[in-house]
């Protein structure tokens, strides 16, 4: 038993992993309940029954949330806890787990991630960066991954839409249908108050390093500089697109003629017929602008 039992919340995303973990959360609860905590797990029928329940109990008053899932369960304990003191852990059972990856986590093996969890529970929380996206008349989100606004985020857009393949090759498969048509756009950048106007392939704003189930985007990210790094994927033909992603997987893109880096606390992006997107969930059309907020997330990791 625990030395200092804490009152959690246990967030369950029922369909995690189409389903191939969906007894996670029950036996994640089970262990912090052995563990001597107070424990109160949710699980609801859709994912906005869940948040609207875990803000719910969350505002009256607990120690910890604990989000068992992928990174839109992540994205779901962000935009409660954000800068407030109380921490969130994750055991990672979804598709992409990038959150998990970035900290270091077990992140494609739930039981070694909730006992991972179980022994961060007994140590100080590891203070961590996020991002907050602003849209005109919208609610900010927050974010502690990456806000994806380009190729990316119609790639995302499409595997969300998919059932199949299952897992992260869902992704490439996105990835190869979305090229068919893609075209570049033209963007009007904003960065630490400097404007620029551009035709790009892609453009994210990170804070963490991958996207997608280890896509690495950003291979240099740091959770806790206090900076957003922006990739810009400058124009090229659909072939070298092709050629440069498998490069991105493993973060070996960095060199590429037609790939740029910049580092920045704030980040605006205006583009037509563009959809962004925060930790893999949809934000809404652009124009964004995108802030950082050094050491707004304490994690049990």
């Amino acid at each position: 038993m625990t030395a200092t039992p804490k009152r959690l919340l246990v967030a369950v995303n029922p369909s995690a992993s189409f389903g191939r973990h969906r007894d996670v959360g029950a036996v994640t609860t089970r262990r912090l309940l052995d563990e001597g905590h107070e424990v109160v797990m949710l699980q609801e029928p859709n994912f906005e029954l869940l948040r609207r329940e875990t803000e719910h109990a969350f505002a009256r008053g607990v120690d910890g949330l604990v989000v068992v899932g992928g990174d839109g369960m992540v994205s779901l304990a962000v935009n409660i806890v954000a800068g407030t003191e109380v921490p969130f852990g994750i055991v990672a059972a979804g598709t992409g787990n990038d959150l998990a990856r970035g900290l270091g986590l077990p992140h494609d093996d739930p039981a070694a991630g909730l006992e991972a969890l179980v022994a961060a529970i007994g140590r100080e929380p590891r203070v961590i960066d996020a991002g907050v996206v602003r849209r005109e008349a919208s609610a900010p989100v927050w974010f502690a991954g990456i806000v994806s606004a380009g190729f990316d985020a119609l790639v995302n857009e499409r595997a969300n839409r998919m059932v199949r393949p299952r897992g992260p090759s869902r992704y490439t498969v996105a990835l190869v249908r979305e090229l068919v048509t893609f075209r570049p756009r033209r963007y009007a950048i904003t960065i630490d108050g400097v404007r620029r106007e551009q035709a790009a392939m892609l453009v994210s704003v990170a804070n963490n390093r991958s996207l997608g189930g280890g896509m690495t985007l950003v291979p240099h990210a740091d959770l806790t500089d206090g900076l957003l790094d922006v990739l810009i994927v400058h124009p090229i033909s659909r072939a070298r697109l092709v050629a440069v992603f498998p490069k991105v997987f493993k973060g070996e893109h960095a060199g590429h003629p037609r790939v740029e880096f910049l580092q920045a606390r704030r980040v605006s992006l205006e583009a037509e017929d563009v959809v962004a997107y925060a930790d893999g969930e949809r934000v809404g059309s652009l124009p964004i602008h995108v802030e950082v907020v050094p050491g707004a997330l304490r994690v049990f990791a």
